[in-house]
């Protein structure tokens, strides 16, 4: 008899694509959601695992299920849940069921406030273009890849992407932590997840738990640009003694006419992606390939072909005089990054950076000082909200004037609406222009690629 799994919380990006490998595998699989979203819901549907009805149902639960997977978004009253502790029955995080599908492996965890997705997109590139075999965990989906997450038998090594949010209602652990990384890189620290880490002093906690969590003679990879990581990382009495440290710093590079190049000893090499926090990016993820065995030739002439993860600056439109980026920046230090690397790569264009607020930490008043000046290199910043998503999360709304305020812009132009927004922006005259949308919700719902099919 197959063994039986089931999923509460089965329509979330990470786990959808682990009930399809357990269903690949053999296993029995169940599952339930609240809500299942595209393209979770064409996946369930396609392996003939998506649940019959939306919503939680104890009698789903019963005696023969052997593990209980529990996504990070059901709470503790979840009706499946609560039954599933009367029977007694194995409940893990999938931070935790992703380590006992690993843990023969070698595990490379990388983890940071920023940069960690398109970091582990690099070094998956990389070994992909140099017939690796391994296994993956990432937040978007990456050129070349069927979905975010890879669990096989024979892959001697698993690259993770490793996010410090909680594993799940029963668990507190920040899901890096789980992994217990044989290579660890720590690519840059700012205070996000407001909700679980009200003071900044506990949410930079938990990166100096990932740094001293070193296994004997791991590998600590870690950018010293970044005050908070070279302090938790450099001097550390708490990090075994026999972690190898590799600090790294910042890709060299020049931008030449909107192209940017890296300054090698191999000559200027030009790559299809741009802003120094890639290049920060790409420095991460070259010693990570180093350690690996990868060349640095290797490495470059990977990275050539290198087009970034979803929904990490990608291109809605291009033409010759202007460019639509959407982008997944939300957390102050994203945008800035993103605002910063637009402009910089083309300095003769205008910039449009629209923005909305939508996790917990971006509605939060006590957050939004965080977003001083981070739209400040934009020649027009568009901000919206919904206001209903405030209801929902018992959040008091915005005045105009206060957002102004905060993002230090008294020509920040605020939308609630979005069908004003969208109007507004359909509007706007694009010649010479870039446009950057940058969210990690949904606008409202809108497709912003419909809208510009035909700019």
């Amino acid at each position: 008899m197959s063994k039986r799994i089931h999923f509460i919380g089965i329509g979330g990006s990470v786990m959808h694509h682990l009930a399809i490998d357990a269903h690949h595998k053999g296993f029995e699989v169940s599952g339930s959601d609240d809500a299942i979203y595209e393209p979770s819901r064409s996946a369930l549907a396609t392996h003939q695992l998506l649940p019959a009805s939306l919503g939680w149902d104890a009698s789903r639960i019963s005696s023969d299920i052997e593990t209980i997977i529990l996504g990070m978004h059901a709470r503790l009253d979840n009706p499946e849940l609560v039954r599933a502790q009367e029977l007694g029955l194995e409940i893990l995080s999938f931070p935790a069921y992703i380590y006992r599908q690993s843990q023969n492996k070698e595990r490379i965890v990388i983890a940071g406030s920023h940069g960690k997705t398109t970091t582990t997109a690099m070094v998956m590139h990389v070994l992909q273009q140099q017939h690796y075999q391994f296994d993956y965990l990432v937040g978007a989906y990456v050129e070349g890849f069927e979905g975010t997450v890879s669990l096989t038998e024979e892959a001697p090594l698993i690259v993770i992407e490793g996010d410090e949010y909680l594993s799940s209602a029963l668990d507190p652990t920040p899901k890096f932590l789980h992994y217990q990384h044989h290579i660890g890189v720590l690519n840059g620290i700012a205070w996000d997840h407001i909700n679980v880490y009200p003071e900044e002093a506990t949410y930079i906690a938990q990166f100096r738990k990932f740094a001293e969590a070193s296994v004997k003679a791991g590998t600590l990879i870690y950018n010293e640009d970044d005050p908070k990581v070279r302090e938790i990382c450099a001097d550390n009495a708490a990090i075994r003694e026999d972690t190898i440290k590799i600090a790294y710093k910042a890709h060299p590079f020049n931008i030449r006419e909107n192209k940017t190049l890296l300054k090698t000893h191999l000559g200027d090499i030009e790559v299809p992606f741009f802003g120094e926090h890639n290049m920060t990016n790409l420095a991460a993820a070259k010693a990570v390939c180093a350690r690996l065995g990868v060349s640095e030739s290797q490495f470059y002439d990977a990275m050539r072909s290198f087009r970034g993860a979803s929904l990490r600056l990608e291109v809605l439109l291009e033409k010759d005089d202007r460019h639509i980026y959407r982008d997944f920046a939300h957390a102050p230090s994203k945008v800035a990054a993103s605002v910063q690397a637009v402009k910089a790569q083309y300095p003769n264009r205008r910039l449009i950076a629209c923005l909305e607020l939508h996790t917990f930490s971006s509605l939060d008043k006590r957050f939004l000082e965080n977003y001083r000046h981070s739209l400040k290199q934009a020649d027009k910043a568009l901000l919206y909200f919904n206001p209903q998503v405030l209801a929902q999360k018992n959040l008091p709304t915005f005045e105009s004037q206060e957002l102004r305020d905060a993002f230090q812009r008294e020509d920040l132009l605020v939308f609630t609406d979005i069908a004003e927004l969208v109007s507004f922006v359909a509007k706007e005259d694009l010649k010479h222009t870039n446009l950057l949308l940058m969210s990690s919700g949904k606008w409202g719902g809108i497709d912003w690629q419909e809208i510009f099919n035909h700019a």
